[in-house]
């Protein structure tokens, strides 16, 4: 089966830093190639929201995709994330992402300045008109401001390197009319809603929890593909106390999967501030989380 640009079950992988905070180019090789190994991922996207792109340098974004790719080969797809709030900046990164290898590219909304929508929609035109990566719009306005509108989304599916979406707003009515009316392929960027929206026509995730659980995070997928949707609930509703504790105990999911990675022996070292670390209670009961998921392994593997 073809990975496609993007895979089907990919990884919003962790920026592995060392004790002292500096980038670690060999644990980022091990977790990539665990993940893809080991981890039932095929797909990677470096330098997203749990890569601490905003706290890394355009080198350390290149040297970190350089590295995976390398580790990874063409055994996955490797997605670079390369949005930022200026479009300029976001050219430069997604020719340097396609320079040292990357098979496409995840551009976020513009930030801070909440652009309107043709803005918006210039905005993405002139990157994806820079490189020849296909190109998944990131559409996260929790985080952004600025939402991407259904009509620009319906626009923007126009452009021929424009092929897909990382669905983050929460929004299941929009992401069906706009798989409905377009080729875009959607990609869920929730945990929580990995395997609703596959059932009506999602093309994967890109997934946080992947890190420390990508096998059993497939396996809902899987079910469901192979016309068991039974089977795949109860795995999504199995997952689901691991994914709260990620993803909604009021710490940020890079800062809980690098707690959980770290304690199962994984690259993953402190979080860049502003960011804090998990504390150790925290940890525990993302431990155990993990236990019940993973039939009580709490140890990993390098």
């Amino acid at each position: 089966m073809s990975l496609g640009p993007y895979g089907r079950t990919a990884a919003a992988m962790i920026t592995p830093f060392d004790e002292d905070g500096a980038l670690d180019l060999d644990g980022a090789q091990r977790l990539a190639t665990h993940l893809v190994d080991r981890g039932g991922c095929d797909g990677i996207v470096v330098s997203g929201t749990t890569g601490e792109s905003p706290t890394t340098s355009d080198t350390e974004r290149e040297a970190l995709l350089r590295a995976v790719v390398e580790a990874v080969g063409d055994r996955a797809r490797i997605t670079a994330g390369v949005g930022t709030s200026d479009t300029r900046h976001t050219v430069e990164l997604a020719r340097a992402a396609e320079k040292a290898g990357a098979h496409g590219l995840l551009v976020v909304t513009p930030y801070y300045s909440r652009p309107p929508q043709e803005a918006v929609a210039q905005h993405f035109r002139t990157v994806a008109d820079a490189v020849g990566l296909p190109v998944m719009l990131y559409d996260i306005p929790a985080r952004t401001g600025t939402e991407l509108a259904t009509n620009t989304l319906l626009r923007l599916a126009e452009h021929p390197r424009i092929t897909a979406v990382k669905d983050s707003a929460y929004n299941l009515l929009k992401a069906a009319r706009v798989m409905a009316a377009t080729g875009l392929a959607y990609f869920s960027g929730c945990d929580e809603l990995n395997l609703p929206l596959r059932a009506i026509g999602g093309a994967g995730y890109v997934s946080v929890v992947a890190n420390v659980a990508g096998q059993q995070v497939r396996a809902v997928l899987d079910a469901h593909d192979a016309g068991d949707p039974g089977e795949a609930a109860r795995r999504h509703l199995a997952l689901t106390p691991l994914i709260e504790r990620m993803m909604a105990a009021g710490t940020p999911g890079t800062a809980t999967a690098k707690a959980l990675l770290g304690a199962l022996g994984l690259p993953a070292g402190p979080v860049r501030a502003p960011l804090l670390p998990a504390g150790q209670e925290l940890t525990d009961e993302l431990l155990a989380a993990y236990g019940e998921v993973a039939g009580g392994e709490v140890a990993g593997g390098r």
